[in-house]
């Protein structure tokens, strides 16, 4: 069943890809590379979660860096 899912999460990014970067002109290469690379990241992510669900997210990833400081400042 998880290669419905990677096909789904495959589908959306190739649609998002189609829609979006006919919209980017030529000149726009900055632009085409941070989309492609936050594309990538965003896919990457998702397969990560198909394969490993219970991985933390990024909010629990802020707390664990951040609770020791706020833990400091407030005492």
């Amino acid at each position: 069943m998880k290669w419905a899912e990677i096909l789904g999460i495959t589908v959306v990014l190739v649609f998002m890809t189609i829609y979006e970067w006919p919209k980017m002109k030529g000149q726009m290469k900055k632009e085409k590379i941070a989309f492609a690379a936050l594309t990538m990241l965003g896919g990457g992510l998702a397969f990560l979660l198909v394969f490993y669900p219970e991985m933390p997210g990024p909010t629990q990833w802020i707390d664990a860096i951040y609770k020791p400081l706020g833990k400091f400042i407030y005492k």
